[in-house]
């Protein structure tokens, strides 16, 4: 899924709809989820949350999410805090602006730059993925 999400990240697509569409390549979310991911790019537009982390978090939450009539979402809460301490122990922040501080936002060498991350939450969230459905197939 890596290097799915950094060969989007490179071709044009920002870094939540690069996690994202990576994702639906690999066949673990479904292919409108991608339109929702692009309102995260460039950090919300105010370069907030990065955008990488906050595709990864749709990932989990399409995965896991509470579905319709379901009053649980504690398994996707549960992945998200995993995922998000992950992030955490290797960037510090989880902050756009922080995380691509010193770069001008629309330079190549910012874009290089977020590619390490655009790589580490997919997979990050491939990972995440491929040991819940291992834990299902041990229960």
């Amino acid at each position: 899924m890596k290097e799915l999400a950094l060969k989007h990240f490179m071709s044009g697509y920002s870094c939540s709809e690069s996690v994202v569409q990576a994702a639906i390549d690999k066949g673990y979310a479904k292919e409108d989820l991608l339109s929702a991911a692009t309102s995260f790019s460039g950090g919300m537009g105010v370069r907030c949350l990065c955008g990488a982390v906050a595709g990864a978090q749709l990932v989990i939450g399409a995965n896991f999410g509470k579905k319709q009539n379901e009053r649980d979402g504690m398994k996707a809460r549960a992945l998200a805090k995993k995922f998000s301490e992950e992030f955490a122990k290797k960037y510090k922040v989880n902050c756009c602006k922080v995380l691509s501080a010193g770069f001008e936002f629309h330079s190549p060498e910012r874009k290089q730059h977020c590619c390490s991350m655009v790589g580490f939450c997919s997979e990050l969230v491939e990972n995440i993925l491929k040991e819940e459905a291992l834990q299902k197939t041990e229960v």
